[in-house]
């Protein structure tokens, strides 16, 4: 279990001391000029499979036993119970592509194509679209 978290929080300490902060507005701002996966590509393909393993997506679905392969520790739980499970899993991948479009791709920045005087903030949409791409990704 602590394998694949030891290399995810390394490539984080990584990115954290190559902009000097933990803030994440810092580490966004400082991608301004390129984005982190360009230097740090063999960085960003080791925290991309980490993610997939603490996400459990293919091929590191299987925590249950052999026996178990039809989801059996789900088959005690009904309905609401269920839910929650996958809630659960789905909302640490939404986390994990946030976090991955915010270390590796410059979270909100995009290069300004027009100038945006509208009270629509571009940013949060350009985030939400960034996270939008590693979530099916990751599914």
């Amino acid at each position: 279990m602590i394998s694949y978290e030891l290399i995810l929080s390394t490539a984080v300490i990584i990115v954290i001391l190559l902009t000097g902060s933990f803030n994440f507005s810092v580490i966004i701002e400082s991608q301004q000029a390129i984005w982190f996966v360009v230097p740090l590509l063999p960085v960003f393909i080791f925290f991309f499979i980490s993610i997939l393993a603490e996400t459990s997506r293919t091929p590191f679905d299987l925590q249950e036993a052999e026996s178990e392969l039809v989801a059996g520790f789900f088959t005690e739980h009904s309905s609401i119970i269920f839910v929650f499970f996958f809630l659960a899993e789905y909302c640490s991948i939404v986390l994990m592509s946030t976090l991955t479009a915010i270390l590796f791709f410059g979270g909100y920045n995009f290069t300004e194509i027009f100038y945006n005087d509208s009270i629509i903030n571009l940013q949060s949409i350009i985030l939400g679209v960034k996270t939008c791409v590693f979530c099916f990704f990751f599914v």
